[in-house]
């Protein structure tokens, strides 16, 4: 395995990945036959890196990016609703400049926040393959390795949870919404996703959602971590 030693290096790998023979054919095919509402835009249409503050304390990690938000924004949680649920109460808990996410050129600033995903390439019906979380999970240990300051992990879902879980090989562990572990020395929250899906059904609403940021703060504030 290619070591790295930034993250710019570890974006530029990224970006140029063709290791998933499924993924790489798909997120070409989404830019070209796009939906309507997208037609006069141009696709992204490559692996998307991860965004924010490299002296990041929190470390949020998501599922993948969206077809038609990041594949075709270039930036993970852009321009789609999952986007706008973390954007909104990223700003309303002051990790954020803005409370949305339109464009990679909008402007957005991360304050002690790392963004990344456990898979690079939208896969179809947003199921990655085991193997193609296998591939995708190298990034995201070089992640975890390089952004030397966090202390606290935000999943998001539950292959989130399981791909950063068999990482560091905790155990005896459970995924529930708002769950809180610490281990080494960094706390590990867990999160129901907000896509549509969860947030039109209320499994998670967003008092639920907000919590998990109110909670990330807190315990920034009383380990002596306070944001910048």
């Amino acid at each position: 395995m290619k070591t790295f030693v930034t993250i710019e290096g570890i974006n530029r790998q990224i970006i140029n990945c063709t290791l998933c023979n499924r993924l790489v054919p798909y997120i070409q095919l989404i830019g070209k036959n796009k939906v309507r509402r997208f037609s006069n835009d141009v696709y992204w249409s490559k692996p998307v890196t991860g965004f924010g503050d490299i002296q990041a304390r929190i470390l949020i990690i998501g599922l993948a990016p969206g077809a038609h938000g990041a594949n075709r924004t270039g930036r993970l949680f852009t321009g789609d609703h999952s986007g706008q649920w973390l954007m909104k109460a990223l700003y309303e808990t002051g990790f954020s400049n803005f409370p949305t996410s339109t464009s990679i050129d909008d402007g957005l600033l991360l304050n002690d926040v790392y963004i990344t995903s456990c898979i690079r390439c939208a896969p179809p019906l947003n199921k990655p393959l085991n193997s193609e979380i296998e591939n995708c999970s190298r990034y995201l240990s070089h992640e975890l390795q390089l952004l030397k300051k966090v202390k606290v992990i935000i999943t998001l879902g539950s292959t989130s949870f399981k791909t950063f879980s068999k990482i560091y090989d905790l155990r005896k562990i459970e995924f529930y919404h708002l769950a809180h572990y610490e281990f080494n020395g960094k706390h590990l929250i867990i999160s129901y996703h907000p896509s549509r899906h969860n947030t039109s059904t209320g499994r998670l609403t967003w008092e639920m959602w907000l919590k998990v940021f109110k909670l990330a703060r807190t315990i920034l504030c009383k380990n002596g971590l306070k944001s910048n």
